[in-house]
């Protein structure tokens, strides 16, 4: 009777735990992503080509713009900006938009350091990282001119 009663309290216990207890954004849950990259913002005129698979600043002194990358095409990587956490894809009538609606960014990827998925002349794998390793469609994640 004692063990079945401390059984129930603590299973009630650890109910009242899991609902009271905020969901804590983990740093794991931001490596599962692959495809996010930050890149620099401050305009067309600006030829520092900052780019990384972290938050940061640019070479210039701006703050990197999150993105997320839809498709590579040869060392460029197409990428919207709408945010980090967003999953859209690029816009199957015009591909210079994403499905949301922003205009895509074309990264170069060339010299970054950065490893990435290139399964062909366009490749919607969209896996980059800092380390080398495979891509989710099995090929090796390849660096250019690092």
């Amino acid at each position: 009777m004692i063990t079945s009663r401390l059984f129930t309290m603590t299973i009630s216990a650890l109910l009242v735990l899991s609902l009271t207890t905020p969901a804590v954004h983990t740093e794991e849950a931001e490596v599962a992503r692959k495809d996010v990259v930050y890149s620099c913002a401050c305009g067309p005129e600006c030829d520092c080509n900052t780019v990384s698979t972290k938050a940061g600043e640019c070479t210039c002194g701006k703050e990197l713009e999150a993105g997320h990358v839809v498709k590579i095409e040869g060392h460029e990587a197409l990428v919207c900006t709408c945010s980090a956490e967003c999953t859209c894809s690029l816009n199957d009538e015009d591909p210079t938009q994403c499905a949301c609606g922003k205009q895509i960014k074309r990264v170069n990827l060339e010299g970054t350091g950065i490893y990435f998925c290139n399964c062909g002349d366009s490749c919607t794998c969209n896996t980059v990282s800092e380390e080398p390793g495979d891509c989710k469609c099995g090929m090796k994640l390849k660096q250019v001119g690092a």
